[in-house]
């Protein structure tokens, strides 16, 4: 191919996975005619049309799902191979970029990050904020990333993900609360409280939405107050501004006058980890996300079950934090 670069198809397989120029403009820190100006170099190499426009973003053509297939494997390939190269030139060192929510690296990765410092002291650790899972997903597809700590949601094109813990559901309320008393709720229970809302473009927002009308629960009205993140609603929760549903973290409880009751009626919320693919993770990012892995098994001890099949934790305590929600 001429003079096409492997950072042209790097951008346009971003550009297919997420249907947006702009988004990868944003992911990979670009203006959007920097991204147009790849996609527009392969259609001028190739003399074919790669990307059709649409109102809301972009989807590839005929031809442009073609080149997408070989060109997401062949990347992945290439991506694996520079790994090794660089781990044969530098050993134990090298670089770790981890995506994921605030304070994840407190309630999940505290251990883990200690235990792996010691073993790879020569390695860098980048951990980068995102607020959502489809962030996390951008910066993977931009390959701003290698692990992203996420909430489990459906499937996405290019994304493998794999669950390590699943969270049960808790209602944060204020400790003079009536139902504060209470060792658990139901949905009678909550069908008269007063939401404060998680965001609902959120993967535990979604959830949450959807589960509660099966309990018979209406959910949160469009004028109830709304919160960007858990530990915000918890937050408010104790201020009495009403009641959080939230998943329960790893972690001790948080201090100060909010209560945490279960609530088994909900489903638990599965969390863990997204990577472009696994096979193609270099050896520090796969010992990485095994230490986390071991850690969370070794907290929630012996009687964890597993929740993949593949040997993590199912976990859920009273604590509070934040993944990509």
């Amino acid at each position: 191919m001429g003079w096409v670069t492997l950072d042209d198809l790097r951008t346009f397989v971003a550009v297919c996975e997420a249907g947006s120029l702009s988004a990868v403009a944003r992911a990979q820190h670009r203006t959007q005619s920097a991204v147009s100006q790849h996609v527009r170099r392969l259609e001028q190499e190739l003399g074919l049309r790669l990307l059709e426009r649409r109102p809301r973003g972009v989807t590839p053509t005929h031809a442009g799902r073609i080149l997408h297939t070989a060109a997401a494997e062949g990347i992945g390939g290439i991506d694996l191979a520079l790994r090794r190269l660089r781990g044969l030139l530098d050993g134990e060192a090298g670089s770790l970029r981890i995506t994921t929510g605030a304070t994840t690296v407190r309630h999940f990765m505290a251990e883990a990050v200690v235990a792996y410092r010691e073993r790879y002291p020569r390695v860098s650790l980048e951990f980068q904020t995102e607020n959502s899972s489809s962030g996390c997903f951008a910066a993977l597809a931009a390959d701003d990333a290698d692990l992203a700590w996420i909430t489990i949601g459906p499937a996405v094109r290019g994304i493998e993900q794999r669950p390590v813990v699943e969270l049960p559901w808790v209602l944060a309320v204020r400790d003079d609360d009536p139902l504060a008393g209470k060792s658990a709720v139901g949905p009678g229970d909550l069908a008269g409280i007063q939401h404060i809302r998680l965001p609902g473009n959120s993967t535990s927002g979604s959830r949450l939405d959807s589960q509660l009308p099966r309990l018979g629960v209406p959910p949160a009205s469009a004028s109830a107050t709304s919160v960007a993140d858990w530990d915000t609603a918890v937050l408010l929760a104790e201020l009495g501004l009403g009641h959080a549903l939230v998943p329960a973290m790893p972690g001790p409880p948080p201090a100060g006058r909010v209560r945490l009751v279960p609530v088994p009626a909900l489903p638990p919320l599965p969390v863990g980890w997204a990577v472009r693919r696994w096979d193609a993770l270099s050896p520090l990012a796969r010992a990485f996300a095994e230490a986390v892995d071991q850690s969370l098994t070794a907290r929630s001890g012996p009687e964890a079950e597993t929740a993949s099949g593949r040997g993590t934790a199912r976990q859920g305590g009273p604590g509070m934090g934040q993944v990509a929600e």
